[in-house]
């Protein structure tokens, strides 16, 4: 710093006092963009004014306790005008520790959502931070692909946003393959196409050698899975096209999953063509055929689960709770990946069920949350 900006300080301090000082000062770190300087002014300034040495010593321990909720206020303030003027500079990675020091995300959200390209810092924060999960896994598709993407999102946890990125992920695939099997059909035949998977793979066998394949299977697995827990019809009629791309791919492509999806193309569309309200009652029935002819002493019950998920997400409740009467009482709540009966009973408002159930099974807390009076609606 200039020698010449200590004596304009001093000079301040001497005309206009304190205050004047620090508006120099601030001014002065302001244009020199030293933000971090800025917030430690902003800390001496607090104190000062409360009537304490200006430098800190021991944290917030020489605060009296009358001062506190101001001085944390001052802080808080102090972190919002740092972190925004890293903002303004466009300089994320610097702007989100004081905004995460108060609690606050929603302009460092905002200011992501304006990106096109980001570095690996921004993407962290969007995805790690839980600042912008939707956006930072667009950036994240954008900087590394679509393999990286579904890499991380396998461990993504975040129910809120976690449909906003499977929506993501199945439409950039389903681009993908749209835009892989017009470059197949144009260099044949040269002609105008459609964006619907069936319309572009109609009448065109010679598409489907047996080396042949349009999209990485792999990911294509991954991302129906990920779809089965879409509720976005326009989203779910793209997981269906990509299934049904898939039931045309030779053997060698149709890879084999856990019951009951193990043949995975066919059996994920079920399901998702459910979900979609296509055929509901035959796909009920597809599943309903594979808990019949399960072994639950080599399958376990995964099907009669997947079944009861499946009639739950449908609100088809009293066929949910048969189900899981015939085929999961012998099945721990802890081991089921769907509803219990109490909760399925509750579900459908069906308590005296609930209360029958719970009686022929010893079960107090679910007799006590059927014997409950309904709450009224307010």
């Amino acid at each position: 710093m200039n020698v010449d900006v200590f004596d304009l300080i001093e000079q301040a301090v001497r005309a206009g006092g304190a205050d004047s000082g620090f508006d120099l000062l601030a001014q002065k770190l302001r244009e020199d963009k030293n933000y971090p300087l800025l917030f430690e002014v902003r800390v001496i300034e607090q104190r000062h004014k409360m009537g304490l040495p200006p430098l800190r010593i021991d944290g917030l321990d020489d605060i009296p306790s009358r001062h506190r909720d101001a001085y944390e206020d001052a802080l808080a303030e102090a972190a919002r005008e740092v972190g925004s003027l890293f903002l303004a500079d466009g300089d994320i990675p610097r702007a989100w520790p004081y905004f995460r020091a108060v609690g606050e995300r929603e302009q460092v959200c905002a200011a992501i959502e304006k990106l096109e390209s980001a570095e690996d810092a921004v993407i962290q924060i969007a995805l790690e931070e839980r600042v912008h999960p939707r956006k930072g896994l667009e950036l994240l598709l954008g900087r590394f692909g679509i393999c990286r993407a579904i890499t991380y999102f396998e461990q993504y946890s975040d129910r809120d946003t976690r449909e906003q990125c499977i929506i993501l992920l199945v439409r950039t695939l389903h681009r993908e393959l749209v835009e892989s099997l017009w470059r197949a059909i144009s260099k044949r035949q040269g002609m105008a196409l459609p964006h619907s998977v069936p319309e572009l793979i109609a009448g065109r066998d010679w598409l489907f050698g047996d080396l042949d394949y349009y999209v990485d299977t792999s990911h294509l697995v991954a991302v129906i899975r990920f779809a089965l827990d879409l509720a976005d019809p326009q989203a779910l009629r793209l997981a269906i096209e990509l299934c049904e791309y898939g039931k045309h791919l030779s053997v060698q492509f149709k890879y084999r999953a856990d019951t009951p999806f193990e043949d995975v193309y066919v059996d994920h569309a079920a399901y998702l063509s459910a979900l979609a309200g296509e055929n509901v009652d035959a796909c009920i029935e597809h599943f309903l055929a594979k808990v019949r002819a399960c072994d639950p002493s080599l399958n376990g019950t995964a099907p009669a689960q997947v079944l009861v998920a499946l009639l739950t997400r449908l609100q088809r409740y009293q066929e949910a709770i048969q189900i899981s009467l015939e085929y999961l009482t012998q099945t721990g709540g802890e081991q089921l990946v769907c509803p219990t009966v109490p909760q399925l009973c509750q579900l459908a408002g069906d308590y005296a069920r609930l209360k029958q159930f719970a009686r022929e099974r010893g079960d107090l807390l679910s007799f006590m949350a059927a014997t409950l009076p309904r709450p009224t609606a307010s």
